[in-house]
């Protein structure tokens, strides 16, 4: 098993991944539960393959499982069903000091970090991801967070989990287009400030969406301990060192949001296509070479993931994804930061971008 600790100051955890932990879950979660109940919340289709697994994983280890199952997609995670968690949660009379269960991928993830953190004014939580996207970014760093009509996670806290228990045989389940858009977030690390992985995910990228289970646990805890490290020094963003792991977002979101935080484009998708955008812009203003950017599409198409933004066919002009972004929760006195590159892991946080250059910019993309 590998256990990677997550130095969060006065809320310190650890992440444990290994291959078959989900039949164990009940035993690694016993010490961190007070009473012989505990509350989980799970989707529809986590629940169809992995609720009997987990409820009797709780009932060896003594413990009665209780269980919220919500529709599967983005769309839960919203106003709506954050009331019915809430609502639930204290009807089981839910203490401060519990710690209550999200089973599932980063919508359940977000969502239940969300409902923890303001019942009793915040109850602990447990993190189960089960898809890749939530193994390896999403359960990790305490970001929780709904969607509103105005934009993507703009209503949220921050609240850190008590434990966090990867599974890699949990991909198994999962439909190839899911674990490609997790996959997207795998190469965020290496974009970051780590070439040499970002090599890795060129030579093994493929054999870990064909379900190699070594790629998988390497890809996982490389990543994991890679956030580990950026959340630990800067867990509330407010050093500038988090926003590194906001790479291709700022653009990726705009897309969410202009395709209807739909399955048209999936979240991972989205960052994947974002991170293109994002080293292309780097290239036209001249900070990274041609070569770079093309070499970070490729990759991108290699695996299956977009790589053109006239591939989405999207009816729109620069202008109106721009004013999506204007909602991006990092604008600062109405500016918006941008991550760029000066290379494949030179990833930094600029400060001095035109939003009519990026404009430009998109409708050059949308006419590619």
């Amino acid at each position: 098993m590998a256990v990677i600790p997550v130095a969060i100051a006065g809320a310190p955890y650890e992440v444990r991944i290994e291959a078959g932990l989900l039949p164990n879950a009940g035993q690694h979660c016993r010490p961190f539960l007070r009473k012989d109940r505990v509350a989980v919340v799970t989707d529809a289709n986590v629940a169809a393959n992995w609720r009997e697994v987990v409820a009797a994983s709780f009932t060896a280890a003594g413990i009665r499982s209780e269980w919220l199952v919500l529709p599967a997609g983005e769309s839960t995670k919203s106003w709506q069903c954050l009331a019915e968690v809430v609502d639930w949660l204290l009807a089981l009379e839910v203490e401060r000091k519990d710690n209550i269960v999200a089973l599932g991928g980063g919508v359940i993830g977000d969502l239940t970090g969300f409902a923890a953190s303001m019942i009793k004014r915040g109850c602990g939580f447990i993190q189960i991801p089960t898809t890749l996207l939530a193994q390896v970014d999403s359960s990790v760093g305490g970001k929780t967070a709904i969607n509103t009509p105005a934009g993507k996670n703009l209503v949220g806290a921050f609240h850190q989990p008590s434990l966090v228990l990867a599974d890699p045989l949990a991909l198994d389940t999962l439909p190839l287009r899911d674990t490609r858009a997790g996959y997207a977030e795998v190469i965020k690390y290496g974009l970051i400030d780590d070439a040499p992985f970002f090599e890795w995910c060129e030579a093994n990228g493929t054999r870990l969406l064909a379900g190699d289970s070594g790629a998988r646990e390497t890809a996982i805890a490389r990543s994991v301990a890679a956030k580990a490290r950026i959340v630990a020094a800067d867990e509330k963003e407010t050093a500038g060192i988090r926003a590194l792991l906001n790479l291709g977002h700022t653009f990726g979101h705009a897309l969410e949001a202009e395709t209807g935080f739909s399955d048209r484009l999936l979240h991972g998708e989205g960052v994947a296509l974002g991170m293109v955008l994002a080293a292309r812009f780097s290239a036209r203003r001249g900070l990274m070479n041609g070569q770079d950017a093309r070499r970070i599409a490729a990759h991108m198409e290699a695996v299956g993931l977009p790589s053109s933004l006239q591939s989405l066919g999207l009816a729109c002009d620069g202008r109106r994804l721009v004013d999506h972004m204007l909602h991006d929760k990092k604008m600062d006195a109405g500016t918006l930061p941008f991550l760029l590159m000066r290379g494949i892991g030179q990833t930094f946080l600029a400060k001095d971008v035109d939003l009519a250059d990026v404009a430009a910019f998109l409708d050059e993309e949308l006419r590619a």
